[in-house]
């Protein structure tokens, strides 16, 4: 009874505190999820009030916020347009990769960390957060510009490559070797393959079956199946993320729909939770020593970042201004990878203290280079031009008055 009671005030206590730095980080208008982190820092071990009766259920927690923030995230996309998503930017998902993972794989190879250590760090570097990065567009009004479809097809190629990259880093960290990580290769790229043309062909079919007009009996079988595919993928030991993402990709129409509105509130709770045992796991006493890293790799992968929007926009014939609009956006750094810190940290004990403070530099920054870096890079292509009293051609500033609304 008194364990009971223990656990029972220690959770209300932190959920009262997180609720309270959600509606402070929502005045201020930034994410939440460095606030998390350093309310979990605050509560771990080493930290101001440490837990100790509910440190296992929060850990029971953030287990299920990885698998509801990826099945959420499933929800957001048809198998059409994944596809389709491929098929026109796949070459800009390339330069992706290249410029955001070798800078992270580098740092961990250079700091004598392992190869294992370098895959999960490349991971973390590459991937931005979706879900930082879809508010601040809206909260800027750019839902309408014509660079905000490239930026959510970067973000949903990232979400793909996901359904391989954990898959393989799983096995890597489990101990795999070159044989045992090609076939979890093959048999990640396969269950991709199949769900997507399940989900094309047959995806009004699964809908149907799982379909509900009872709320309660929707939850509890999208809920249910999720948890099911999830444990049954990480026995497989293709990681229980990527089964909630396949999961949320198999449903669609108003199913989909539905089980959005359902289980975002569930989403928000348990993704909270998450972030605060990931900063629970992490000594406050460790970050200093890699504050210094983590400073330099966030610079260097905000300037790489900037230059794959940047790349993606030209691509798609988008003008000046809307490619530096897109780069800027881009910046942030959230949810992904402190999954990927998450499931490394094992191997590389100094990969969660220099995560925690990346995500932390990047989820501030971001924002921030979303809104100004096309004004500063406009002002500094000015600066190198010569002086005209007149102000620029009429036709030149009609162009970026366009491009800035399309």
């Amino acid at each position: 009874m008194h364990e009971t009671t223990g656990l029972l005030i220690e959770l209300g206590a932190v959920l009262l505190a997180l609720g309270i730095l959600g509606r402070i980080a929502g005045r201020v208008g930034f994410s939440p999820i460095p606030l998390y982190l350093l309310a979990g820092l605050a509560f771990g071990h080493g930290g101001l009030l440490p837990l100790d009766a509910s440190e296992e259920f929060v850990a029971t927690g953030a287990e299920i916020g990885v698998i509801l923030l990826l099945l959420l995230l499933g929800l957001e996309y048809t198998a059409a347009d994944l596809v389709g998503t491929l098929k026109t930017q796949y070459l800009s998902g390339v330069v992706d990769f290249l410029l955001n993972a070798l800078p992270g794989a580098a740092v961990a190879l250079l700091l004598g960390w392992g190869p294992v250590a370098a895959v999960a760090l490349a991971g973390v570097t590459w991937i931005s957060s979706s879900g930082v990065i879809a508010k601040v567009v809206g909260d800027l009004g750019r839902l309408g510009n014509r660079e905000t479809p490239i930026v959510l097809g970067i973000l949903v190629l990232e979400d793909l490559s996901m359904a391989v990259y954990l898959p393989i880093l799983t096995a890597l960290l489990a101990g795999a070797g070159l044989a045992g990580g090609s076939v979890t290769l093959l048999i990640s790229l396969g269950t991709v393959s199949v769900v997507l043309f399940v989900a094309l062909r047959y995806g009004r079919v699964i809908s149907r079956a799982v379909s509900s007009d009872n709320p309660e009996m929707l939850l509890l079988v999208v809920l249910g199946l999720t948890l099911l595919v999830a444990g049954v993928a990480q026995k497989l030991q293709v990681s229980a993320a990527v089964g909630a993402f396949l999961v949320g990709i198999a449903l669609s129409g108003e199913v989909a729909k539905g089980a959005r509105n359902l289980l975002s509130p569930l989403r928000d709770l348990f993704a909270a939770v998450f972030f605060v045992f990931f900063g629970l796991s992490t000594d406050p006493a460790d970050i200093p020593p890699v504050l210094g890293i983590a400073l330099a790799l966030a610079v260097l992968t905000s300037l790489t970042k900037i230059a794959t929007g940047w790349y993606a926009a030209r691509k798609a014939g988008v003008k000046s201004a809307g490619r530096w609009r897109a780069g800027g956006t881009l910046v942030a750094r959230g949810e992904f990878s402190i999954v990927i810190a998450g499931l490394a940290v094992g191997v590389e004990p100094r990969l969660g203290p220099l995560a925690t403070a990346y995500v932390l530099i990047l989820v501030i920054l971001g924002p921030i280079t979303a809104r100004f870096t096309e004004p500063v890079a406009r002002k500094l292509t000015n600066l190198r031009k010569k002086p005209d009293p007149i102000g620029p051609p009429l036709a030149e500033r009609l162009d970026d008055t366009a491009d800035s609304r399309n």
